[in-house]
This record gives C-alpha cells, sequence and structure tokens, in this order.
C-alpha cells in the first residue's frame, strides 16, 4: 500500500518547491523530495494535493525570471529565502482570492435563500459521543425458509 503523505510532508515538498533552481519537471521533484518523504512518490499523487499543485505552478511561472546574483554565501542564502518567500507570498495571495471569490458566492446564494447573517453564524450542534439514541446495528431477524417440508 502506498505512503500517504503528511501534513509535514506536504510542506516541506511545496516549500522545496517554492526554493526551487533550474529545469522543473514532475520528474526531477519526486526524485529530489523522495530524499525526505521515504518512498518516491509519483507525480500523480503530488498533482493531486492543491498545496503542491499551487506550489508547482508559482515555481514554473518564477523559474523564466529567475536570476544568478554573484554574492558572497551569506547573501546568497538570504537572497534565495527572498526569492523562495516572494514565490511563497504570490501563491498565498492567489489562494486568497480564490477563498475571496468562494465566499462572496456563498453569501450570494445564502442571501437568495433568505438566510441571514445570524443564522449563518449560529454555532455548531454540540456532539455527545459518550451516548447515542440510535442502536450500534440493528437486530438481525432471521426468517425460516418458505415453501419446505420437514
Amino acid at each position: 500500500m502506498a505512503k500517504h503523505l503528511t501534513s509535514e510532508d506536504i510542506r516541506a515538498i511545496a516549500n522545496t518547491l517554492y526554493a526551487w533552481e533550474g529545469e522543473l519537471k514532475w520528474e526531477t521533484v519526486c526524485d529530489r523530495v523522495s530524499a525526505f518523504v521515504g518512498k518516491r512518490p509519483t507525480r500523480q499523487s503530488l498533482s493531486m494535493i492543491p498545496e503542491i499543485k499551487m506550489a508547482f505552478h508559482q515555481a514554473k511561472r518564477n523559474a523564466p525570471i529567475e536570476k544568478k546574483l554573484p554574492a558572497p554565501s551569506g547573501l546568497s542564502i538570504a537572497s534565495a529565502r527572498i526569492s523562495r518567500l516572494e514565490s511563497e507570498i504570490e501563491a498565498l495571495k492567489t489562494q486568497n482570492a480564490a477563498l475571496l471569490e468562494r465566499f462572496l458566492r456563498w453569501q450570494y446564494n445564502a442571501a437568495n435563500k433568505g438566510m441571514n447573517e445570524s443564522q449563518l453564524d449560529k454555532p455548531l450542534p454540540k456532539i455527545d459521543r459518550e451516548r447515542s439514541d440510535e442502536p450500534l446495528r440493528p437486530k438481525l431477524v432471521r426468517s425460516t425458509p418458505t415453501g419446505r417440508k420437514k
């Protein structure tokens, strides 16, 4: 059975993509992240995770405009970090815009259904996990076969 990626794995893969330098392909991403994931993931499994997919597309967009800065090692590390953080900020801005659009759509649909703000802000009901009104499994009723002679 394939190993599922944890949230730490997903975050590490996204950070790797934000700091990516050089040619970017799914196969090279799979090869590079296999060291800290423990197993080589497939491109399909990586591209199904929205955070990784968004980071991949952001790294693809930033690839052609990336410039090599000749600098001492301290400055090159800082430059790489700044580049990674700028890429991550752009991805988060895109995600924020999509969530804002989704919220506005929900707001419009709720208003069309006659819901007001107090109804939407109503807290979720408390769940009593100690008690259940329904039996876990209904009792089976055995029926006798019809048409058989004893």
